[in-house]
């Protein structure tokens, strides 16, 4: 009888762990098949540069002008296309995928609790409309304190969040204390600051982002949590393997590539049973622990903040090139008299 092939490495972990694509290239998701797909403004801007991509880009483009007419500036329309675009890419994605996509709540708001409320009520809004069910959306919104507060609003909404830029316990702990569906550690970003500030490499199960998902996806299981863990932000299919077992990882184009002509034996690294023997300590996270926790914290402290400032930025951008792609098509297409 002839001996069966070994699986490729995204095959196994497809057999412990949800695969989520980490990108806003529908042809990267019709490649691979993921259950989800998660985006954040760097990706959508990348997308949104894509020629096959501009159709939508320019559709939203005009819906906007035409909601706001034409008084309103290349920039008014401009911001609220990126909002538009975000739906109009999580749409199509829903086309593609099954399961989830995550949508995000504009960084700039991040420690603005109500602005951030008000914003994912109108993207869920805009996927309501379109008949999208809340099942398959995902708000993603920055795990700050004001973010995290939103978010428990939301959750009682039945507006599913997905609290991103997390990279401490203290952050996940009240998260899952908030009722969220899911939080996104991220694994890679946690990596890049230790070997900064080490100066030493990291590798496998010695990966400062592999130890910190790991400990929180243990105290989750071991004190009963609903909140989902989705691991993020990986360099390198040995962090990905390391976290074989989670419950869900969101994970680059290039990445799933590798994995996937990779062969090898996968074993599972994270259970809810082995979680269940670990001795952990359970804490209480109200605003003052938070706070001192963070402050503690010298790498969340860093990475919470690069990263609102990072995906602030690319959002700006974005509504750069969005008013530039405006200017050009009005200047083609002339308003009809």
């Amino acid at each position: 009888m002839p001996q069966s092939l070994p699986k490729n490495l995204l095959d196994q972990l497809r057999q412990y762990t949800v695969v989520v694509a980490d990108t806003g290239d529908m042809e990267a998701m019709e490649k691979f098949h993921p259950q989800d797909a998660t985006t954040n403004p760097s990706l959508i801007t990348a997308a949104a540069q894509m020629p096959h991509y501009q159709p939508i880009v320019d559709g939203v483009l005009k819906d906007a002008r035409n909601e706001l007419g034409e008084g309103a500036t290349d920039q008014a329309v401009a911001n609220l296309a990126f909002q538009r675009l975000a739906v109009a890419f999580g749409k199509k994605i829903l086309a593609i995928v099954p399961g989830r996509v995550s949508t995000e709540v504009d960084a700039r708001l991040s420690y603005d609790t109500q602005a951030t409320i008000n914003m994912a009520r109108s993207i869920i809004k805009q996927y309501d409309d379109a008949g999208v069910g809340r099942d398959h959306v995902l708000i993603k919104i920055a795990s700050t304190w004001e973010g995290i507060r939103a978010a428990e609003v939301l959750e009682k909404e039945n507006i599913h969040c997905n609290l991103t830029l997390l990279f401490g316990l203290h952050q996940a702990i009240a998260a899952a204390d908030a009722g969220v569906t899911l939080i996104s550690p991220f694994v890679g970003r946690i990596l890049d600051w230790y070997k900064k500030d080490t100066g030493k490499d990291y590798h496998g199960a010695d990966d400062p982002g592999v130890q910190s998902v790991t400990h929180i996806y243990n105290y989750f299981k071991k004190f009963g949590y609903k909140t989902v863990v989705m691991g993020a932000s990986f360099r390198n299919i040995g962090e990905i393997c390391e976290l074989a077992g989670c419950d869900l990882l969101t994970i680059s184009p290039q990445l799933l590539g590798e994995l996937e002509s990779t062969e090898g034996d996968l074993p599972r690294k994270l259970s809810p049973e082995a979680a269940q023997s670990q001795n952990i300590a359970r804490i209480n996270v109200d605003k003052a622990t938070f706070d001192r926790m963070h402050a503690d914290d010298r790498m969340a402290n860093d990475k919470l903040k690069e990263g609102i400032e990072g995906f602030s930025a690319a959002l700006v951008n974005l509504e750069k090139l969005l008013a530039k792609r405006l200017a050009e098509l009005e200047q083609r297409q002339p308003a009809a008299v």
